[in-house]
C-alpha cells in the first residue's frame, strides 16, 4: 500500500514536470535569445547562454530601427494604455456604486445590458467604433484609442460586486440620514474603502489596453501612431528569417534576437504592473469572496 502511495506520488511529480517544462520552457528561451547571435540561436542548443555584449547589441540594434521608431511605438504604448486606463477607472468605479448601493428607475436593465456588453467580443465591437470615431472626425488621434478603452464594462461589473458584497450599507445609510449627499458618500466613505478594487480595475484594464492589438490597427494610419503591439509584426515582416525578400528592400532588417528582445519589451510592462501590485490586486479579488 505504502509502496503504491509513492508511485502515485511520483507519477503526479513527473506530470507537474512536463507541464513546468512546457510553460516555463519557451519563457527561458525568450529570456535567452537575445543573448546570442541569429547564427547561434540556430546551431546552439535552445536553452545555452550567448554573452551579456551580445544583449547588449541586440538591444542597442532593435531600439535603432528606423530611427528610434521602437521607442516611438513604446511612447504611444503608454499613452494609449495609461489615458485608456485612467478614463475606466473614472467610469467604472462610480458607475460600479452606482449600480450597488442605490436605487434609479433603470437599475437592473443597466445592470443587464452591462452584462451583455461584457460578454460581447471585443473584436465586434470594433466596426462600429470606427465609424462613430469616423464621424467625429477623430480617426488618427490619440483619443480614437483612449475613448475606446475607456469603455470598460468589465470593470463596472468587478466594481458592482465589490460595493454590493463589501461596503457595509448600515454605514451608507447612516450617512445619508447624517445629511451626506451621495456624491459626498461615496467620495468620503465608499472610495477609501475602494482602493483594492480600484487597484484591479486599473490592472485588468491595463492589460487589456496594452495587449489590444485589432482596434489600434483599425484607428491609426501610419508608423509614428502604432503602438508597440501593432509594431510588432512589422518587425516580423522586415526579418529575413520570416521574409527573406526583406533582405533585398533596401530597408533594415530585424533578426530572431531582435524579434525575442521585442517581444520582452512588449511584455515587461504588465509583469512589472503586476509585481508592484501584487499584494493590492489579490486583496481586490479576494473583497467580494466572503459577505459579512
Amino acid at each position: 500500500m505504502l509502496a503504491r502511495h509513492y508511485a502515485y506520488r511520483i507519477i503526479a511529480i513527473l506530470i507537474l514536470l512536463v507541464f513546468a517544462a512546457f510553460f516555463f520552457g519557451p519563457i527561458i528561451w525568450l529570456l535567452l535569445a537575445p543573448t546570442k547571435t541569429d547564427s547561434q540561436i540556430i546551431n546552439q542548443t535552445p536553452l545555452a547562454f550567448g554573452s551579456f555584449g551580445t544583449f547588449g547589441h541586440t538591444f542597442h540594434q532593435l531600439i535603432s530601427y528606423e530611427g528610434d521608431l521602437v521607442l516611438t511605438w513604446l511612447k504611444n504604448s503608454a499613452i494609449y494604455s495609461f489615458g485608456g486606463t485612467a478614463l475606466a477607472v473614472l467610469a467604472a468605479i462610480p458607475a460600479g456604486y452606482g449600480l450597488a448601493l442605490t436605487h434609479f428607475v433603470g437599475r437592473r436593465a443597466l445592470l443587464a445590458i452591462t452584462l451583455v456588453v461584457m460578454i460581447v467580443p471585443a473584436t465586434a465591437l470594433v466596426l462600429p467604433l470606427f465609424l462613430e470615431a469616423n464621424t467625429v472626425h477623430l480617426v488618427g488621434t490619440v483619443w480614437s484609442l483612449i475613448l475606446p478603452f475607456g469603455f470598460f464594462p468589465f470593470g463596472v461589473y468587478l466594481a458592482y460586486i465589490y460595493f454590493s458584497t463589501t461596503i457595509p450599507k448600515d454605514l451608507i445609510g447612516a450617512a445619508r440620514i447624517d445629511g451626506a449627499g451621495e456624491w459626498g458618500v461615496f467620495r468620503r466613505i465608499a472610495l477609501p474603502l475602494a482602493t483594492p478594487i480600484v487597484a484591479l480595475v486599473a490592472f485588468f484594464s491595463f492589460v487589456a489596453n496594452w495587449n489590444n492589438y485589432y482596434l489600434p490597427f483599425v484607428m491609426t494610419y501610419d508608423n509614428s501612431q502604432y503602438p508597440l503591439q501593432v509594431g510588432l509584426p512589422i518587425l516580423l515582416g522586415s526579418s529575413p528569417s520570416i521574409n527573406p525578400v526583406a533582405a533585398t528592400g533596401g530597408q533594415a532588417v530585424i533578426y530572431r534576437p531582435e524579434m525575442a528582445m521585442a517581444t520582452i519589451i512588449a511584455i515587461a510592462p504588465v509583469l512589472l504592473v503586476f509585481l508592484f501590485a501584487q499584494r493590492t490586486l489579490v486583496a481586490g479579488m479576494l473583497a467580494g469572496s466572503t459577505k459579512e
